[in-house]
């Protein structure tokens, strides 16, 4: 069986940066910063955590995230603070990542609910918390494992509700979604897809819109236009990139993109240049 998650995170991956370890004391506001988000691996609370109009308290050791890029103030007790660990990430291609775009605007999880990560944990405070040879990178590479259980569990759980992961979620859907992930350039029918996920066609095709709030065709256009763009990113010609995606033609990927993204694919590249 095709590793839904790996096709995912090969094609779009996600790297951690650690910036603290330790206690935080008082008042600390954290300002977005664009195009990243934060992960924060709270030890010991409490904490009250505001963003926006929105806050949380944190009693028991938790996992906090933010997948983009949202300002955060935390507050603790002045003296004994919130013992924690905190990552920057940073998702290929930024809020436009389909992985970023499919999370939710804040992620909270007790630490003991997050299944099969406790050795992970452990390691990572251990490492977070001395200062030794290699610590940091050691981190880092803690911090993306963790996030890798995060999405796993969201998926497997079923917490998130609507897009992309919740559709991974579904024991049939998900079938159709990976084939579509694999083979892109495929001139994929709804009629096939359906076959991939075992489904009739019409079942498929109320239960995919239901679960993604978007039809299979509008799916499958967004993951090409989202490859079009990591590719663009990465320098290739539009008319090989057309091709790669399935499009027979640039003025083809031209006009899909523009109807995904409200650009062109020339006129977006210019964007990305000034940003």
């Amino acid at each position: 069986m095709v590793d839904r998650l790996a096709v995912l995170l090969d094609r779009f991956s996600v790297s951690a940066q650690v910036f603290n370890a330790g206690a935080l004391c008082g008042i600390n506001t954290l300002e977005a910063e664009p195009g990243a988000g934060q992960l924060h691996l709270i030890r010991r609370g409490p904490l009250e955590v505001f963003h926006g109009s929105t806050s949380l308290r944190i009693d028991e050791p938790s996992l906090l995230l933010f997948p983009r890029a949202l300002t955060h103030r935390f507050v603790s007790d002045d003296v004994r603070g919130a013992d924690m660990t905190c990552a920057t990430l940073r998702f290929e291609g930024g809020e436009q990542n389909p992985i970023c775009a499919a999370l939710p605007e804040v992620v909270c999880l007790p630490l003991d609910q997050l299944h099969g990560a406790q050795d992970v944990l452990a390691l990572l405070f251990e490492e977070a918390f001395t200062q030794r040879c290699g610590r940091t990178a050691l981190v880092n590479r803690l911090f993306e494992v963790v996030m890798i259980q995060v999405l796993r569990q969201l998926m497997e759980s079923g917490e998130v509700k609507g897009g992309m992961l919740a559709g991974l979620g579904h024991p049939r859907l998900r079938n159709a979604i990976v084939a579509m992930h694999e083979a892109p350039a495929k001139e994929w029918t709804l009629e096939e897809l359906a076959r991939v996920a075992g489904m009739s066609r019409s079942v498929f095709a109320t239960q995919f819109r239901e679960a993604l709030g978007i039809t299979p065709g509008q799916y499958l256009q967004g993951w090409r236009v989202g490859l079009a763009q990591q590719a663009l990113r990465h320098g290739k010609p539009l008319k090989v990139v057309a091709s790669d995606v399935g499009y027979g033609s640039e003025a083809a990927l031209s006009r899909a993109f523009k109807a995904h993204t409200g650009a062109s694919p020339r006129e977006w590249k210019r964007q990305q240049v000034v940003h």
